[in-house]
């Protein structure tokens, strides 16, 4: 235990919010200072929680920060992991990294979803509530700790443990582009219709996307951007084109 830890755990009896401080403790490797931000940081909007003077009290301002700073401290360690990897390749490296799925598996496996307070009708979004909380927790380790904190936070417990960032970097995940050399390689057209836009129950917008091809619906996908909603209905073509001969034989035997 370093000589600061030391000094927090001594410290530890007497502060409230003993059992939240083992919590985070055990979850970034040191113990919050300002144990208020990390509450706020679990805080979701649909608890309707106000401060004394009627400010609402929630987690979107230190998500805001923390997808900053968790772009800046990821951009950071992919620079330097791959040092001779062009802008492009960095860019989409750390895009797969802080993509909101990404984010909610991360939270799941730290525990953070366990400890996110939020109402009931929300729990079917858990792992998009989970995902924001995690760059919020980032926002709250910046505010309390500085950048160094949440640099070594991501390096020790997340990419060291949890993610195999080569791996992850050569794996193919833009379901949209395959899509797309699909229908080029078969000279076929292909469109992304939105369907709708509505708002899920705890407010946040969700998207619903068709994937086009030659005329001929494919599949949709449902997302939180339209984005996501595009790559999921990709990926579920994608899985069409696989699974379904009829389908794809008759795809491309009509040419435009």
């Amino acid at each position: 235990m370093s000589a600061i830890n030391l000094i927090d755990a001594i410290k530890l009896p007497f502060r409230k919010e003993k059992a939240l401080c083992r919590a985070f403790r055990d979850m970034l490797g040191f113990y919050p200072h300002n144990i208020g931000l990390y509450q706020e940081a679990l805080m979701h909007k649909s608890m309707l929680a106000h401060a004394k003077g009627g400010t609402p009290i929630n987690n979107e301002r230190l998500e805001f920060l923390g997808d900053a700073v968790l772009g800046a401290v990821v951009g950071e360690i992919v620079f330097h992991h791959f040092p001779r990897q062009r802008e492009g390749f960095l860019t989409n490296t750390r895009s797969k990294i802080v993509q909101r799925e990404s984010l909610g598996k991360l939270a799941t496996e730290i525990g953070l979803d366990k400890l996110v307070r939020c109402n009931e009708h929300n729990q079917m979004h858990n792992s998009y509530l989970a995902g924001n909380a995690f760059e919020a927790l980032i926002g709250a380790i910046y505010l309390d700790r500085g950048y160094s904190y949440c640099k070594a936070f991501i390096t020790k417990k997340i990419l060291h443990r949890l993610i195999d960032i080569d791996k992850l970097a050569y794996q193919e995940k833009n379901f949209k582009s395959k899509v797309l050399e699909w229908c080029q390689k078969h000279k076929v057209t292909l469109e992304f219709v939105l369907l709708d836009e509505t708002k899920a129950e705890d407010g946040s917008p969700l998207f619903n996307t068709k994937v086009v091809i030659n005329g001929h619906e494919c599949a949709r996908g449902r997302g939180y951007s339209k984005k996501e909603s595009q790559q999921k209905a990709s990926k579920n073509a994608l899985y069409r084109l696989k699974n379904d001969r009829k389908l794809h034989d008759e795809l491309i035997s009509v040419k435009n």
